[in-house]
């Protein structure tokens, strides 16, 4: 096997006793590897559907504007590699077997043990860092608010949908699955708002409201439309 499979492989088998959701261990390797994440802008995404398709296009939009973006999404479908973008190209095999290195390296003597998501997400906001993107277009994995993600002090949060999902780590009602997710709301950063039923968009407006953030909302304060052009 070459170095890159063993690194995969090593990976996946990461685990912990159980799935206990928390920003602990991320913040702490992290902090460990001297915090990649504080080093470029951000855009978080969190959502039911749509935030993979809005988080790809957000990353063509500002490519095409000029911009070196960073693109952190999951899963991907044929090739890991697909998970970290850096500019336009994928992270290379040997990015992601230097960088999963390092990062043992610097938490190994701490004896912490993280999830596969976990140094996934350590990874990608190395590999930004080193890659000096101008800004990093970054999606959830699961809920938001203690999702391994939700370490990041973006410019703008976007929340695309809600649904219920992963109802077993997120709760049973769409209200519940609403406050986790509007968990990436942060004070006083933007957040936009995609279409969303009544019961989970009042969650939401109030949780805008507490930590003093500008909510912008879909069919509100703006809209979508093909161009017949």
């Amino acid at each position: 096997m070459s170095r890159y499979s063993d690194t995969l492989a090593w990976l996946y088998g990461l685990e912990i006793e159980r799935m206990d959701f928390k920003l602990d261990r991320t913040t702490r390797a992290l902090g460990l590897c001297r915090n990649p994440h504080s080093q470029f802008a951000a855009i978080h995404i969190a959502g039911t559907n749509g935030k993979g398709s809005t988080a790809a296009m957000l990353h063509a939009v500002l490519s095409a504007a000029g911009y070196r973006v960073g693109l952190f999404t999951s899963p991907h479908l044929i090739d890991f590699r697909e998970r970290i973008r850096l500019g336009r190209g994928y992270i290379t095999e040997q990015e992601v077997v230097d960088g999963v290195e390092a990062i043992q390296a610097c938490i190994a003597p701490s004896k912490l043990r993280l999830t596969p998501f976990e140094m996934m997400t350590v990874l990608a906001f190395r590999a930004f860092a080193q890659a000096r993107v101008d800004i990093a277009v970054v999606e959830a994995g699961l809920g938001g608010r203690l999702d391994a993600t939700n370490v990041l002090s973006p410019v703008v949060s976007v929340i695309t949908t809600i649904g219920l999902d992963h109802q077993q780590y997120l709760g049973p009602t769409l209200s519940d699955i609403a406050r986790e997710k509007g968990g990436i709301i942060k004070s006083g950063v933007p957040v936009v708002i995609g279409k969303l039923e009544a019961e989970s968009l009042s969650i939401l407006r109030r949780t805008a409201q507490d930590r003093h953030c500008p909510p912008l909302i879909y069919d509100q304060d703006f809209t979508l439309q093909e161009d017949a052009s």
